[in-house]
């Protein structure tokens, strides 16, 4: 019998590996479903569904490794990450999926709960006042107007497997909709900003690609899940971490 190693498991959801299949159980029925859907839509290489009975996902795994991992040097190649990066963009240039995800929230929304989020961070003494207040400041620039596009909303490089410089498959699309591209791009290098430019090489810069976004983001989506991953069991504070994201904009 093959052995059952848990991925990750919370409150939320878990993830189980038996042999070659991932079992995905999840509370939000919501979530599966856009994932299934996500995938059968997506243009680029996603797990094979092998069955679905809720609140349970059977998907194969993708061959290849990950592409690396938060708080931990990447041994992917230049171009494995422009790969990843033309991967990424024939995502976003794929006609729109029927709903918002999670990189699709309204920028009024997104304001209000970074505010409130900022605050909470502060009074509860989980990051220092001139931290918080400081990526506050540069998460101001990703609070704008944007043209949806087809994005993955979890593009952590830990979704994206490779095998050489070869995209084998991107996994995890439970949070998948319309949304900002750039929070895709942002949430893909966070932590790893010294492989941008190769991401972006790969990606094409015939668009208009504004960097202060990107860095607003990583400050966003770091301010917002501080919190959530200390009370989930996992640490922000690792270093290469997303506290360390947010030391890096000061």
């Amino acid at each position: 019998m093959d052995e059952v190693k848990v991925v990750v498991a919370h409150s939320e959801r878990a993830t189980l590996r038996v042999g070659d299949m991932f079992l995905k159980v999840d509370a939000d029925q919501a979530r599966i479903d856009v994932e299934v859907e996500a995938m059968a839509l997506a243009p680029v290489p996603t797990p094979e569904v092998l069955w679905h009975k809720p609140p349970v996902l059977a998907i194969a795994a993708v061959p290849g490794t990950a592409l690396g991992r938060l708080g931990e040097p990447s041994t992917a190649s230049p171009a494995a990450w422009a790969a990843a990066g033309a991967a990424i963009r024939k995502l976003h240039d794929a006609p729109l999926p029927p709903r918002p995800g999670q990189a699709g929230r309204s920028t009024a929304a997104l304001a209000a709960e970074l505010d409130d989020e900022c605050k909470l961070l502060v009074t509860n003494g989980v990051l220092p006042a001139d931290l918080v207040t400081r990526n506050r400041q540069v998460a101001e620039a990703a609070l704008r107007p944007w043209t949806p596009a087809f994005t993955h909303g979890d593009l952590q490089i830990a979704h994206v497997f490779v095998d050489g410089d070869e995209v084998t498959g991107i996994i995890d699309w439970s949070e998948a909709g319309q949304g900002d591209a750039l929070y895709d791009l942002a949430t893909f290098t966070l932590g790893h900003e010294e492989h941008l430019d190769d991401v972006l090489a790969g990606y094409g810069t015939d668009i208009d690609l504004d960097l202060d976004v990107i860095h607003a983001w990583w400050s966003l989506r770091s301010l917002l899940v501080v919190r959530w991953l200390v009370d989930h069991g996992f640490d922000p504070f690792a270093p290469g971490c997303e506290v360390d994201v947010l030391r890096s904009r000061m």
